[in-house]
């Protein structure tokens, strides 16, 4: 299967998913290249982004996983296929 290089843009404004949370990302940690995340205490949240390359439905169920934490949202991005 072809990997896809991609960015999860996550916003978290739950802090009790932040546990869950990192431990998906700790699951699926071979695939990430690497993130960041900055927390926004004026607004309440955390802004983390995850720059991943793997296979495009390895991305999916992250992404899916994720988006159904509670008070959690992500977005996926995917870099054009001819990489």
């Amino acid at each position: 299967m072809d990997h896809r290089v991609a960015v999860l843009a996550i916003i978290v404004k739950e802090g009790e998913s932040v546990a869950p949370l990192n431990d998906l990302l700790h699951q699926y940690g071979p695939y990430i290249i690497g993130r960041m995340g900055v927390p926004y205490r004026e607004r309440g949240v955390s802004i983390i982004s995850v720059a991943m390359d793997a296979p495009g439905n390895v991305i999916s169920a992250l992404s899916g996983k994720i988006g159904r934490l509670s008070g959690v949202t992500a977005k996926t991005v995917y870099a054009p296929e001819e990489l």
